[in-house]
């Protein structure tokens, strides 16, 4: 009789020995499916990135075409100013030059008012 007692605790020894191996086996598994599909995801999120940073790449480079359109615009405004400055002075110097100037006829006014137009060429 004692040693049928040691087999029924053997037979359960090893049935609980099975079912311990089958649960750390499937602990097992699950932990290198999660680790996978982590690795998938990170995959995922690194493709992501990389698409942000060229996008903030482009974003980038198109900020400092604009910053050089910008500066070119601002010589060119500047010029402009300038020369509208100068124009200026040299209508206002030919105004002032022919201010005493007095005509009756467009015969008499033309060369005032080529004088005017020369000035400001």
């Amino acid at each position: 009789m004692v040693g049928g007692i040691w087999k029924i605790g053997a037979i359960a020894l090893a049935v609980l020995s099975l079912a311990l191996c089958a649960f750390l086996g499937h602990g097992w598994y699950m932990a290198a499916h999660d680790r996978d599909q982590a690795i998938v995801d990170l995959k995922a999120e690194r493709e992501i990135s990389a698409q942000y940073q060229t996008a903030i790449r482009e974003q980038n480079n198109a900020v400092e075409a604009l910053a050089e359109q910008k500066r070119g615009a601002e010589q060119r405004g500047k010029v402009a100013l300038d020369l509208a400055v100068a124009n200026g002075r040299r209508y206002d110097d030919a105004v002032a030059r022919n201010r005493a100037a007095t005509a009756n006829t467009c015969d008499e006014a033309m060369p005032v008012v080529n004088d005017i137009l020369e000035a400001i060429r």
